[in-house]
């Protein structure tokens, strides 16, 4: 049976979507697939993600998203890009993640199984 379900998508709140598309493209190297006045997509290495505009600082800082990702490489991009960022952790639930908030608050969960 072909598969029915090709990929999610995460879409975030984004407080300003200049300030959301800096952050993504100069730290956390994403590029921009898309640029609207009410519409954000940036996208890397197969991964993308979708920003609408909202004015409750309450939404992104209770929003996430979940990508699997080499968590110890993308650390030591992450913080040669300026971020301060503790490094990745081997959770009780069998995953390594690293944990990015970006300026409006929304979570990024990266994450891989633990050897």
């Amino acid at each position: 049976m072909p598969s029915l379900i090709h990929s999610t998508v995460p879409v975030l709140p984004s407080l300003n979507l200049a300030e959301s598309e800096a952050f993504y493209v100069q730290r956390l190297g994403f590029a921009v697939l898309l640029r609207m006045d009410e519409y954000l997509i940036v996208a890397r290495e197969g991964c993308e993600l979708h920003f609408w505009p909202c004015n409750n600082p309450e939404l992104p800082r209770n929003s996430s998203c979940y990508v699997r990702a080499d968590t110890r490489a993308l650390h030591t991009e992450f913080t040669q890009n300026g971020l301060p960022l503790s490094p990745p952790q081997a959770r009780e639930w069998g995953m390594r993640e690293l944990y990015v908030i970006d300026p409006h608050g929304n979570l990024l969960k990266f994450g891989e199984p633990v050897e």
